[in-house]
């Protein structure tokens, strides 16, 4: 039986960002739920949400206090409840975002651990009379002085993110028990946040320099893996269950080592989707190479934006022809497709020119190192907007009838008059809108299974046009995309129908078909046939 996940699309929604359902300028559960028609018909089948539990936020709620309630900025453990069973009704999924590799540093088990070298709760973190050289992956030391006991605790990241110490088994125990609280209460997996920084290598030997420090004793440790299996084990216990991982890399020799038999359904495909300037070229051999590389029990996922990264509009140079493009890779080629809340209206990066307005910790720890090392302020403000991940962060934009932004001070954006049309107001009822080209894209991949799950039977990229068919036996798919300003030519079967275009409604009949400049096509044909004419 085909797994639900392979033939899924998942839409990640940052909690505070996507719908206020109380007035409260905070999105929850309750603005969720009232959105759910609106993914629906989107085509959304699964939704990622990131940590809705209570946290002190220094980083937007990967510092855990809670692992067993919900914010109450997110609303009441009722108003989840509700959440669940409306999208379930809905034929929609949740995953829900779970940080097994650090807590808060105002969990209740750090507060124990740090009162006394004896506690019991000690060695659930990791403890050190000296400091090695490691840094935070945040920059800094990744090491704290605690005042109290006269050690050093480790913090892979913000020092406010205590790393538990995984060697211990009662630490995994109590992880365990966390997951099972979430899995009972319906929710159908978790994407794990940097899973791969579980294990630390107990020698704590230095870690070498080359021009900047190489993370080869705090990450992708001896053990890691066997840990992997053992969460696969048990949450695949309870049936239909999905486990995506972050794993901190765009290594495919690392990626491919966590996903696959009795390890993680998928990983984040870092190696495709975290490109800072678009290449052509170099996403094709990203492509080819992880094709190479999986197994047939490995499948990849493909996204372009989330909510640690500028967004791919803005990314690859602000225009929609390009985003749509994109848009139909991710929703067409091989792999598990991850739409981040926003991009389907073509939502571009907010940068600020207020210090105080930032609220990311990367960015506010890049300022401060800035001018630590001799910038101006306005230096140091240009690394805080390069480093902060606020850019990708603002409110979905659902009418431009307010303003959108942050809450609690941070900054509120209006939109301009004379700007995109980046509203669902404004592109909800307009045909040739990035959100109907998004939808119309979506409603071709529900209807066709070889865009879900077929192989591909060849891919290629020439002078900048990337095309490949996908067929599961049942049907071809070839789709076309022109990633250059000039017009291109290809032979193909003349019996080809067009799916799809992102500049056209129909196809000219005849051997050779003209690729429009910054065109996406998708097309079908007869399974007996070969699609494309190559010479």
């Amino acid at each position: 039986m085909m797994k639900w996940w392979k033939q899924s699309t998942f839409y990640e929604i940052y909690m505070p960002s996507f719908k206020d359902g109380n007035g409260d300028g905070i999105g929850d559960f309750a603005g969720i739920t009232s959105k759910l028609d609106y993914l629906k018909e989107l085509g959304i089948d699964g939704l990622w949400l990131t940590p809705f539990y209570p946290s002190p936020k220094v980083d937007n709620g990967y510092d855990i206090s809670d692992y067993y309630g919900i914010d109450p900025d997110y609303g009441t453990m009722a108003d989840f409840e509700t959440f669940i069973q409306e999208a379930h009704q809905r034929g929609i999924r949740v995953i829900a975002d779970l940080v097994l590799n650090h807590t808060s540093s105002e969990h209740q088990w750090f507060q124990e651990s740090k009162s006394s070298k004896a506690h019991p709760k000690r060695d659930w973190y990791i403890w050190r009379d000296e400091p090695n050289n490691w840094e935070s992956f945040f920059g800094g030391s990744a090491w704290e002085f605690d005042s109290e006991t006269n050690q050093y605790y480790y913090h892979a990241f913000a020092k406010e993110q205590v790393d538990l110490n995984w060697a211990n088994p009662e630490v995994k125990h109590a992880m365990f028990d966390v997951m099972k609280f979430w899995l009972e209460k319906g929710v159908d997996g978790f994407r794990l946040d940097v899973i791969n920084f579980l294990k630390v290598n107990d020698s704590f030997q230095d870690n070498p320099y080359d021009e900047e420090q190489i993370h080869l004793y705090d990450k992708d440790q001896e053990g890691v893996l066997t840990v992997i299996e053992e969460i696969a084990e048990f949450v695949h216990q309870y049936p239909d269950k999905f486990l995506v991982g972050e794993v901190g890399s765009e290594e495919l020799d690392i990626l491919k080592q966590y996903s696959g038999l009795k390890k993680l359904d998928v990983v984040f495909n870092f190696n495709i989707g975290s490109m800072a300037t678009f290449d052509t070229e170099k996403l094709y051999q990203q492509l080819v190479g992880t094709e190479q590389a999986y197994d047939s029990t490995q499948i990849p996922t493909l996204f372009f934006s989330s909510h640690d990264m500028s967004r791919h509009i803005s990314r690859f140079g602000g225009d929609e022809d390009r985003a749509k493009l994109v848009a139909a890779l991710m929703l067409t080629a091989k792999g598990v497709p991850f739409i981040y809340f926003g991009d389907e209206i073509g939502m571009r990066d907010w940068i600020t020119d207020d210090i105080s307005k930032i609220k990311d910790v990367q960015g506010i720890m890049g300022y401060q190192l800035a001018l630590h090392a001799g910038k101006s302020q306005e230096e140091a403000l240009v690394v805080a907007n390069e480093k902060s991940r606020d850019k990708s962060r603002t409110a979905m934009q659902w009418n431009s009838h307010a303003n959108v932004g942050f809450s609690e001070g941070v900054p509120w954006i209006t939109v301009p008059e004379d700007a995109y049309k980046v509203t669902v107001e404004d592109q909800i009822h307009d045909s040739e809108s990035m959100l109907s080209f998004y939808k119309n894209l979506l409603k071709l991949r529900k209807e066709h299974s070889s865009l879900q799950f077929g192989e591909y039977e060849y891919l290629r990229n020439v002078d900048g046009m990337i095309y490949f068919v996908r067929t599961n036996g049942f049907e071809k798919i070839l789709v076309i995309l022109n990633f250059t300003d000039q017009q291109k030519t290809l032979e193909i079967d003349a019996d080809i129908n067009l799916l799809l275009s992102s500049r056209r409604t129909k196809l000219d009949r005849g051997a050779f078909v003209t690729i429009l400049a910054n065109e996406a096509m998708i097309l079908k044909g007869d399974i007996g046939n070969d699609l494309v004419k190559e010479r």
